[in-house]
């Protein structure tokens, strides 16, 4: 029988499955919904797809408590730079601002964050702070889900996919780790980034891809 003090006492964690691709001229983010606390989920729809502007996005994993909190001073910063320089903010410059706090208290915080978005100057961009460190890359997967598809983005990545191929790519890797991994699960969220600005998406779990027969 679960002991619900032990359980209270547990940090809640986004054990999780997140990712984000570079597509020519935007970028796709992609998560799970399910929380957890030990073994015990408390939360089946959290959205980890979180706005630091409007066209620059990152995915939370960690503690939900302190990802959340970086990715809200984050913001909060953003908006100060945004008006100080009279501009829509970099990119890299909101990647920049996660990985400096994360370093910074990298023994008081447990968060790991992609951030991904479209500037005028870099096009798409996605970059992973993960650890506290900063490197851009073409695609980025992250959380406890992401173990169980490595050898499948690695193998289903190319070079030059479309924006659909993108979307497609993020929602199979999805669907993947959320059937192998006990701590990813619920909905999917998936954010679309380019010029125009951003599109959300939810898709049920009835609705995700299979790859096998049920």
């Amino acid at each position: 029988m679960l002991d619900q003090s032990a359980a209270r006492c547990e940090e809640v964690k986004t054990g999780t499955t997140i990712i984000a691709i570079e597509f020519d001229g935007g970028v796709v983010l992609g998560s799970d919904s399910r929380v957890t606390a030990s073994d015990s989920v408390v939360n089946r729809v959290m959205n980890k797809l979180s706005p630091l502007h409007p066209k620059i996005y990152c995915a939370l994993s960690g503690s939900a408590a302190d990802a959340q909190t970086v990715a809200e001073l984050v913001c909060y910063q953003l908006q100060f730079h945004s008006l100080e320089i009279g501009d829509e903010p970099r990119v890299g410059a909101a990647a920049t601002l996660v990985k400096n706090i994360s370093y910074r208290h990298r023994d008081e915080l447990a968060a790991n964050l992609i951030v991904a978005g479209w500037d005028r100057r870099g096009g798409g961009q996605v970059f992973s702070t993960l650890s506290g460190a900063l490197s851009r890359q073409p695609f980025v997967a992250g959380g406890s889900g992401s173990i169980y598809v490595y050898g499948f983005v690695d193998a289903a990545y190319r070079s030059g996919m479309s924006r659909d191929e993108c979307k497609e790519f993020v929602l199979n890797t999805l669907a993947l780790a959320m059937n192998r991994d006990g701590s990813s699960g619920g909905v999917a969220y998936i954010v679309t980034i380019d010029e125009r600005g951003a599109e959300e998406r939810i898709v049920s779990g009835k609705d995700l891809p299979a790859f096998f027969d049920k």
